[in-house]
């Protein structure tokens, strides 16, 4: 693997958006373990896109943002120090989102509670990054690709939906392929890489046994 596929991998499955890919997943192939069976193809559109706004455009237009300032070097905030105002940033967008999408937007929020559900695990795993990060540069790509893993795991397990099989062996290889690509950009030790993928799966197991 060169830097130039290992830098694309880790853009394009940077952990902001694998949030918008979860849910265009799940809305696909288990519309109903998300609660939106009786959304038309359109209104899953929207609400696809509302979903990627909020969770990837707000918050990279935040971190461009610090980037122009000069609070941080690069939009991939890879230095330690500079990691704590981008993600508490971050932590701060993906609780509004859970919250509208949990209370505010209707009637998504009553016939689809599991988007917030999925929102505040994301939200989570996004604190325990920013917390840790405080001494430890754990790796939020770990981070974010496992608690998909997690997820899809779960629910797979926990409902035998065997349309998730194939999704999350694309998935596993996916892992595979985008924490070689952040070891091979130096941008993280393998401890790091293994303490964010379990810090991932553990949120999004939980979350799937408790509220799924």
């Amino acid at each position: 693997m060169n830097n130039r596929i290992a830098l694309i991998l880790s853009v394009v499955f940077h952990p902001l958006i694998l949030t918008t890919y979860l849910f265009a997943l799940l809305f696909i192939i288990t519309p109903d373990l998300v609660g939106v069976s009786a959304f038309e193809l359109p209104a899953l559109g929207s609400l696809l896109l509302l979903l990627f706004l909020n969770t990837f455009i707000a918050p990279a237009l935040v971190v461009y943002y610090f980037q122009k300032m000069g609070i941080i070097s690069t939009m991939h905030v890879d230095d330690l120090a500079e990691r704590r105002l981008p993600y508490l940033a971050c932590i701060i967008i993906y609780g509004i989102a859970t919250y509208l999408f949990g209370w505010k937007l209707q009637p998504i929020a009553e016939l689809a509670p599991q988007i917030a559900i999925i929102l505040g695990a994301a939200t989570i795993s996004l604190l325990i990054v920013t917390v840790v990060s405080l001494f430890w540069k754990i790796s939020a790509h770990a981070t974010g690709i496992g608690g998909s893993l997690g997820m899809l795991t779960g629910l797979l397990i926990r409902h035998d939906e065997a349309q998730l099989l194939i999704p999350l062996i694309c998935t596993v290889l996916i892992a595979g392929w985008l924490l070689s690509a952040r070891l091979h950009l130096n941008a993280h030790t393998p401890a790091q890489i293994l303490v964010g993928v379990i810090c991932g799966v553990f949120v999004s197991s939980l979350t799937v046994y408790f509220f799924f």
